[in-house]
């Protein structure tokens, strides 16, 4: 962006706007790819816009975060060892097209070998036309629990025997790393939480066979998420709840919130058990697509890690088994979805996939809000939440048909 475009003031009219967890028919003002605050404008610099967007009615959103991504459209993160930054700017590129403005590229259970050749080449990057924002990757394994492995490879699993020291030897660097999924039973796992949080790199609980009493002591201890709730976990029991348990804890620490990822793809949710969730603990509902290379594909056989997967009617599931290994439903879907299943509103719906994801990791002031001063990351929507149209800093990096001007 030249030093003459930073200083556009571009008006977005003629739309409803989600800002304070409510829908409010009024314009939106974006300069120097930020959203900024119209009566400065009016009362101190009276000036006018260079351009004025008439929006056509349409809802104006945050852009989507989706903070568990394996791959996409033939990319399989965790195993384009040699391609690493070709695959990462193909799956950026193509979900602008699903309105996802930023997201965590995942990295499922892999040799220590396969972390640290990938690893240092997944840069945090801003977005724009070129792909969505990367915020930093996803480490989702090795140390998880064998008996809950899913579609991780079990020969790869890791215990942390020597505590913080054992991500070292296994990923060698964390440089790029924002989130890590660990199962809390694991021998030393609250002393590699507590290394974790201090270095500012969120914990996630998943793929683990823990108690509640491990989940909370694991919270305490830093962790703040939980991955692909009911999903690779102990399933609910009255006597033990397991991780479910910690959406209604009582020794969850005074101002924390635990955020939970749930896909919402119709295939690994149950409607039942997505408004058991979002009933319970709504403020805490994160939705991931945990999409894999499948994405955007047809029906075959394409790659999951260290795994062949074969998508059957859309599907995916470990080749020659009925093991399901990650979805293939795109952002914008599983918003509507949830919507439909819950009953719930539509900012609440659009609030699991903006606002949530970006509270997950201590980003709110910038994404997944259209506050002043925050990021112009943005999606319009019509009536039914299908997507119109998106939009990075201000700029719009894609658009169906009818909104084609707006991206002049």
């Amino acid at each position: 962006m030249s030093r003459r475009d930073e200083q556009i003031l571009k008006q977005f009219y003629n739309c409803h706007i989600l800002r304070d967890g409510k829908l409010l028919n009024e314009d939106l003002w974006v300069r120097n790819g930020k959203v900024v605050n119209p009566e400065k404008i009016f009362y101190d610099e009276k000036i006018k816009p260079n351009i004025k967007i008439d929006c056509k009615g349409a809802l104006i959103s945050p852009g989507f975060i989706d903070l568990q991504i394996n791959g996409g459209f033939g990319i399989d993160f965790s195993y384009n060892i040699n391609n690493v930054q070709e695959g990462i700017d193909k799956v950026a590129k193509k979900l602008l097209e699903f309105g996802v403005t930023s997201f965590c590229p995942t990295l499922v259970t892999s040799p220590s070998e396969t972390y640290k050749k990938i690893l240092p080449n997944i840069k945090k990057t801003k977005g724009g036309k070129h792909g969505a924002t990367v915020l930093g990757i996803h480490l989702e394994g090795p140390f998880i629990s064998p008996s809950k492995k899913g579609a991780h490879p079990e020969n790869h699993i890791k215990p942390l025997d020597k505590g913080f020291e054992s991500l070292i030897d296994v990923y060698g660097n964390l440089g790029n790393v924002c989130l890590v999924t660990l199962a809390p039973e694991l021998v030393n796992s609250g002393s590699v939480i507590r290394q974790l949080h201090l270095r500012n790199i969120k914990v996630s609980l998943g793929h683990s066979a823990a108690n509640l009493l491990e989940g909370e002591e694991a919270v305490k201890c830093g962790a703040s998420f939980i991955t692909h709730l009911f999903n690779a976990m102990l399933p609910f029991h009255h006597r033990d709840p397991g991780l479910v348990g910690l959406l209604t804890s009582d020794q969850i620490p005074p101002g924390r919130i635990i955020h939970y990822g749930i896909i919402a793809d119709g295939i690994h949710t149950h409607p039942a058990a997505l408004r058991i969730a979002h009933r319970t603990h709504p403020e805490g509902l994160v939705l991931v697509t945990d999409a894999v290379s499948a994405l955007g594909l047809e029906e075959g056989v394409h790659q999951l890690g260290q795994y062949k997967i074969e998508m059957r009617r859309g599907r995916a599931y470990i080749a020659g088994t009925d093991t399901l290994c990650g979805s293939t439903a795109e952002m914008s879907k599983c918003v509507r979805h949830f919507k439909e299943v819950t009953g719930c509103s539509i900012v609440e719906a659009l609030e699991t996939a903006t606002l949530h994801p970006a509270r997950t990791l201590s980003i709110e002031k910038i994404k997944g809000v259209l506050s002043y001063g925050a990021d112009a990351d943005l999606v319009m929507l019509d009536e039914n939440l299908e997507l119109l149209s998106t939009w990075i800093s201000g700029e719009c990096v894609y658009s169906k048909c009818k909104y084609t001007e707006c991206c002049q």
